[in-house]
């Protein structure tokens, strides 16, 4: 089973606005809403790859209500803790002409940390050897900092696989505890490192540096248009960026940390596993807002996967 948590959910409010201009007025073409947050998002396309998945996550108020229910609605399997407070909603403001993604992003509710190790138990008490769980994500207010690193141990030592999709500080924390699976982008490798790291070849040298340090088995480092690199102890494959039209690029890092997940829990290939993880982040950024693909869209894709092993 494939669990993912979300401890500072949103509901996205995606909107369009041709040719956005500052102190102005303007005009709102499309609007479109979905309950998001990066492990929800994961959620909903491992369902769309034909997986099962249960979201847990922190809510509140209405707005967490509402989330909760279009999880329902989707067949998403949901574990939920309320805490007081309205759960946030997050802008998104595409501009179509300029080619432009905007994110307005509200902070979210304070959580006190009893009702964090409430739905850690719960996890615990669900979770079987070689389960998947998937960190990911901000954290809301009041959470102590070292939440990552608490949540990836007790997963840890309970058998699971932890896939960690974090950054700055949450990364580093989360990293202390040996996560299975890291998948950061090539931006946030260089800020953890110290470095500027630009070619493949750097990327997987300070990526192998890592999982030495702290027992990572497996590490995703995500460069946007320009692809991939999927590293193992043994392996490191490059693939290239598909080039498709872009809708939003919101939630296609969470499309393919689902793709990961899903292949992790069936066994697949490396090769398989890239080919699934490429297509379908291209997939997804020619949706709207962080809906997910759909998977006859992703199928037509992978063939068009180019593989480079370094």
């Amino acid at each position: 089973m494939i669990y993912t948590i979300t401890l500072n959910p949103a509901l996205d409010k995606t909107i369009e606005i041709p040719s956005l201009t500052i102190d102005s007025v303007n005009r709102i073409t499309a609007m479109r809403t979905d309950p998001g947050g990066k492990g929800i998002n994961v959620s909903k396309v491992i369902q769309k790859l034909g997986g099962e998945s249960t979201a847990f996550g922190i809510l509140g108020g209405n707005t967490g209500h509402t989330i909760r229910t279009a999880l329902e609605d989707m067949k998403i399997r949901t574990v939920f803790r309320f805490a007081p407070g309205e759960t946030r909603t997050n802008l998104k403001i595409i501009d179509p002409v300029s080619h432009t993604n905007t994110d307005l992003n509200e902070p979210g509710i304070t959580v006190p940390e009893e009702i964090l190790d409430e739905l850690l138990k719960e996890l615990l008490q669900k979770t079987a050897p070689d389960d998947i769980v998937v960190l990911s994500g901000s954290l809301p207010k009041g959470s102590p900092k070292d939440t990552y690193g608490k949540w990836v141990s007790a997963c840890g030592k309970a058998g699971s696989k932890v896939i960690l999709d974090a950054d700055g500080e949450l990364l580093l924390n989360g990293l202390s505890a040996s996560p299975y699976m890291i998948k950061p982008n090539h931006h946030e490798l260089s800020e953890l490192m110290g470095e500027k790291l630009g070619s493949p070849d750097e990327l997987k040298k300070a990526a192998r540096s890592l999982m030495e340090q702290y027992d990572i088995k497996k590490i995703v480092i995500s460069m946007g248009g320009a692809g991939a690199l999927y590293i193992t102890k043994d392996t490191a494959i490059y693939a290239e960026g598909l080039k498709v039209p872009v809708k939003s690029t919101v939630g296609a890092g969470d499309s393919v940390v689902a793709a990961l997940a899903v292949c992790e829990e069936s066994g697949r290939s490396l090769e398989e596993t890239v080919r699934l993880s490429t297509a379908c982040g291209a997939a997804n950024v020619m949706c709207s807002g962080t809906q997910a693909a759909e998977y006859e869209v992703i199928e037509q894709l992978m063939p068009k996967v180019i593989l480079h092993k370094l």
